[in-house]
Order: C-alpha cells, then sequence, then structure tokens
C-alpha cells in the first residue's frame, strides 16, 4: 500500500485567483504560491511559474507577457493555467525528486459557487491535461468550512464568508450542502484596483498593482484605527510623467475600499436574509466565520459584526481554509466523497 500511495497520488488543488495551493495525501499542503506565469512570447516558453513570475509583474519587456490566468476566480487563459498547473504538480516538493513514475490518480479541485457548465468544465479540463487521472469538483465555500473547523454535517447552520483574491463566497451550509449562497466578484483584486483609482485620482499618481496591494497590507483597514499608518508609495507623475511619492495613510485606503466592502457588507446581510428562520437562529448562536485574505484585513470583523449584529470569528490561518478543508478530503476520501459535485459520475469526471 506505501508503494501504490508514493506513485499514484492523491491531490487537493485550490486553484484560486491570486494563489494557488496544492495539497498531497498525508504531507499536507506542498505548494502556496502566486498564480502568475511568465511567458516568453518569442520561444513560447514558460519563464516562469509562481513566486518567481510575481515578481516580474510590471517590470518585464514587451515580449514577455506576466499573466495571471485566473480572473475572478474563473479560467480566463486556458492554455497558460494549465501550464501553470502542470509546472506546480512537477515541483520536487509535490511530484517527488526521484520517482519518474509518480501520476496523480485522484484530484479534488475547489471552485467559487455559481460557476456555469462551461467554467467548471474547463476547470475539470486543465487539470485532466496537467497530468491528473480522475478530478472532483467541491465548491469553495463547503472546502473552507470544513478546512475553518465548522461542522458542516451537522443539522445547524455553519456560515462562511471566503474573501479572495478574485471573489467573496458567502454560503450558509447544513447537512453538508449550502442551503443559500451568493458570489461576488468583489474582493482582494478589486480592492487593489480601487486603491490604484483612489491614487490616480487623488495624488494624480500612476501606481502598479503590486504597489496598490502593498498599500493595502500595510495599512489598509475596513474601520477607523486608534493608530495612525501611513505608508511610502512610488508611482509615476501624470502631469510630468517623472517619479514620485507618496505617503498614503490608513485612511486614503479605507475611503478607497469602503464601497467595494459595501458590496460584500450588503452581500452578507442579503444571504441571511435568504436564509429559513431556523438557520438564522443558528447563526446567531454559532456566528460568521471569516476566512481568505480578505480576512486578515483590519477590522473586517468588526465591521460585518456591527452590520449584522451577529458575531464574526476570523479563522485560524484564513489564507489556507480552503487547502486545509481539500486536504480532509483527500486523505479520507470516502467519509466526504457526499461533498464532491456529483462524484459518482462515470469515470469521476464531473461536468457540473
Amino acid at each position: 500500500m506505501a508503494l501504490f500511495d508514493s506513485i499514484f497520488k492523491d491531490i487537493g488543488i485550490d486553484l484560486g485567483t491570486a494563489n494557488s495551493l496544492i495539497y498531497l495525501k498525508s504531507k499536507g499542503i506542498v505548494v502556496n504560491e502566486p498564480s502568475v506565469a511568465a511567458l516568453n512570447a518569442k520561444t513560447n516558453h514558460i519563464l516562469a511559474v509562481g513566486d518567481e513570475a510575481k515578481k516580474m509583474l510590471g517590470r518585464v519587456p514587451p515580449h514577455i507577457n506576466v499573466v495571471r490566468p485566473l480572473v475572478n476566480g474563473v479560467i480566463s487563459d486556458f492554455e497558460m493555467t494549465e501550464e501553470m498547473l502542470r509546472h506546480l504538480l512537477r515541483r520536487p516538493q509535490t511530484h517527488g525528486m526521484t520517482n519518474a513514475m509518480t501520476s496523480y490518480r485522484r484530484a479534488i479541485l475547489a471552485i467559487p459557487n455559481n460557476l456555469t457548465e462551461v467554467e467548471r468544465k474547463s476547470v475539470e479540463d486543465a487539470a485532466l491535461n496537467a497530468g491528473v487521472a480522475k478530478v472532483y469538483l467541491v465548491e469553495s465555500p463547503t472546502a473552507a468550512a470544513l478546512g475553518a473547523g465548522l461542522p458542516i454535517m451537522s443539522p445547524g447552520a455553519s456560515m462562511i464568508v471566503d474573501i479572495g483574491g478574485g471573489t467573496t463566497d458567502i454560503a450558509i451550509i447544513s447537512m453538508g450542502g449550502t442551503v443559500v449562497s451568493q458570489t461576488l466578484k468583489t474582493a482582494g483584486d478589486k480592492f487593489n484596483e480601487d486603491i490604484m483609482r483612489f491614487a490616480h485620482d487623488e495624488f494624480h499618481l500612476v501606481i502598479g498593482e503590486p504597489s496598490a496591494e502593498f498599500a493595502k497590507i500595510a495599512v489598509g483597514s475596513a474601520i477607523p484605527l486608534d493608530e495612525r499608518l501611513e505608508v511610502p508609495i512610488r508611482g509615476r507623475d501624470m502631469a510630468s510623467g517623472l517619479p514620485r511619492e507618496i505617503m498614503m495613510k490608513n485612511t486614503h485606503v479605507r475611503a478607497a475600499i469602503a464601497k467595494s466592502l459595501r458590496q460584500i457588507v450588503d452581500a452578507v446581510r442579503e444571504v441571511i436574509d435568504e436564509a429559513p428562520p431556523e438557520l438564522v437562529g443558528d447563526i446567531l448562536q454559532q456566528g460568521i466565520t471569516l476566512c481568505g485574505g480578505g480576512a486578515l484585513l483590519r477590522g473586517l470583523d468588526q465591521l460585518l459584526e456591527k452590520e449584522t449584529g451577529v458575531k464574526v470569528v476570523v479563522a485560524d490561518d484564513p489564507l489556507t481554509c480552503v487547502a486545509r478543508g481539500l486536504g480532509q478530503m483527500v486523505d479520507d476520501f470516502d467519509a466526504h466523497r457526499e461533498l464532491l459535485d456529483n462524484p459518482l459520475r462515470p469515470l469521476a469526471i464531473n461536468l457540473g
């Protein structure tokens, strides 16, 4: 059995807009890198994937394309997604440095709620073409709730708000199934765009996405803070075309992302409003669990708690909740089979 498991591996893949994580059965999370790939357009050769590719964003000559092949949780560049997955699956920590015979028997992929048939098929095909024999799909909120330790198989309500890079998935789960859910294309990437637009409009400064993300992480918050935070941000002056540096404050970032935060808050309230009364009572007792990279935004839990009247808890290590949930499914596949999207379909290929 040990030899069999070493040759035929089971994995969980959290193919996110911002980051891709791979969980290897019995090993844990072995890959956690940005969902970015760099391609040399002259040679059609992949130069870098993950961290190395992200360092190239905004810093490459015209013949090198640095792309994020997933947008809003959906594959926008199929070939680059497939190549990125193939490279990540061949990493030594995933594939094994000495075992050339290793293959991937089974993969469980997390997908946002409410994907179309075509979008689900594209995710599945990307994994199959990257070298996986059988693909199973599971909705990201279900995996996130499992990874956060919520009792999703019980008849009570488990409410999860997963704010990732491309999407915010909000779901109320009971008895292993999603009762009410909503997916927004407002998440971490939208916050970055908001900050870039704010710098353009208020400071007449053009900044790149990495700088906007840096400002969001360094000084961003959802509520006013007692401490004063500011960070230097450099970009191109719109008037002179020359480099210029500004000090971006916490108040600036909060003003920039306020509208997007309001959309998330309103969506959370809508999901609660649509839930059956008994489950709403459970939510009041159990609270809301916040995960994903957006959960790290200062004061977001307090803002949601104030707006909903329900206690909000940030999950432990919110960035890896989905991957850890996938890991539980991978490690004990039979016990979690019913959570998977149509797992008894012939050839175990799920078309939605």
